[in-house]
């Protein structure tokens, strides 16, 4: 079953490869987790901004996460790149790791997060 959406952003303010958007979702022990929307190759895509390396969170600036060529997702403090459409380890010290997931929806100029219940149980 579908969970409720949340407004992130409008879509416009999402553009490919540039500057992200930052929010927070609930995590399962009632705290919240820093996450982010980037777009690549026209779609959005979100994630927990928490580095597989170490539990840091990416952006450099608020809202960079892209590496200067615009197709990486790279860890300001160590350097961790992934891939922006799956958020799986592509170099540095990550090693296999990857980015948690987020579900969006865009439609109607928004980006909306689907709101899913325990994303962590781990923090």
């Amino acid at each position: 079953m579908a969970g409720r959406e949340r407004l992130i952003a409008a879509s416009d303010q999402v553009v490919e490869r540039g500057k992200g958007v930052r929010f927070t979702v609930d995590a399962a022990n009632g705290d919240w987790l820093p996450a982010f929307a980037v777009r690549y190759r026209g779609a959005v895509y979100a994630y927990v901004n928490r580095c597989a390396h170490v539990s840091l969170e990416l952006d450099w600036n608020e809202g960079e996460f892209f590496d200067i060529t615009g197709l990486y997702l790279l860890c300001a403090t160590h350097g961790a790149a992934y891939f922006p459409d799956s958020g799986k380890c592509a170099a540095g010290p990550c090693k296999g790791g990857g980015l948690h997931p987020l579900e969006t929806a865009e439609h109607d100029g928004n980006i909306y997060l689907i709101e899913q219940k325990d994303i962590f149980d781990d923090q």
